[in-house]
């Protein structure tokens, strides 16, 4: 008999009524599943940020534990504080932190510059209050300048006093378990959650995936593009591939896994 698998839901907060009805249904579907706990996106620079917070707290009617995701590039210190004593006010006791893309136009990053320094802040101001995510890259930041180094800012968000880690999607598995291996070889205990993203639309999966550095391997470019306006098989192969990557390792068995919902959201995916 299989062992049960932790998941957890990734949520973008909507922009429209119609993507606030449609996320309180699917909250209530997904809920049934008694995930582990849900997330929230934040904009660059905290630009969601209202309604990064209205989200959570809808998610949380669920009775669902929901972790906001929160960035630290274009904000004060200042600001982060009071949005951490308002989380800790309300009740909130996990946080996916980020370093975050610096918004279209802004010129200073702020105070903190990097995802461990945000880390380090949140354990300065609230000590061990909240359960830290934070992000891993299997197939390597597409900013940094090679895996090597990624893997070592890696190591800093944990040094820095990380509870876990959340990867970016991927559809290759051995990037994730090389990946994982080359983390233990460090001295890296902490969980490292592998990111699932639904395949439901070509194009914007094709987009995400470029922007983020997340490779779509050719042969599932290749028969995705042959399905052309093909809704239905588009879900139906990339239920597939999903199920596939999933059962790629009986080692994902003890491993938690967040799937990564998509409603009306229209940028990439950063971790």
């Amino acid at each position: 008999m299989s062992q049960p698998i932790d998941i957890s839901f990734e949520f973008f907060p909507p922009k429209t009524p119609q993507g606030q009805e449609k996320l309180r249904v699917v909250r209530d579907e997904l809920a049934a599943m008694n995930p582990a706990f849900f997330s929230v996106t934040y904009g660059a620079g905290g630009s969601t940020q209202e309604r990064t917070i209205k989200t959570v707290q809808e998610m949380r009617e669920a009775g669902i534990n929901t972790a906001p995701h929160l960035s630290c590039v274009g904000s004060s210190t200042e600001s982060l504080r009071d949005l951490l004593n308002f989380y800790i006010e309300n009740g909130i006791d996990r946080i996916v932190a980020l370093r975050g893309d610096l918004p279209s136009g802004m010129g200073s990053p702020g105070e903190l510059r990097y995802a461990n320094e945000l880390v380090e802040f949140i354990r300065k101001e609230t000590g061990d209050h909240f359960h830290l995510e934070v992000a891993a890259y299997p197939e390597t930041h597409p900013q940094a300048a090679n895996f090597e180094a990624d893997l070592l800012n890696f190591k800093k968000k944990v040094d820095a006093g990380a509870n876990s880690a959340i990867t970016q999607y991927f559809f290759n598995a051995d990037s994730y378990f090389y990946y994982v291996e080359r983390c233990q070889k460090l001295g890296i205990e902490i969980p490292i959650i592998p990111g699932i993203m639904p395949i439901t639309n070509y194009s914007s999966l094709a987009r995400f995936s470029d922007a983020c550095g997340a490779e779509i391997p050719r042969w599932i470019r290749k028969q995705l593009e042959s399905y052309g306006d093909d809704s239905a098989s588009i879900r139906k192969f990339g239920e597939e591939v999903i199920t596939n990557v999933r059962a790629a390792d009986r080692r994902w068995r003890t491993k938690p896994t967040l799937l990564q919902h998509e409603s009306d959201r229209t940028e990439p995916c950063y971790l």
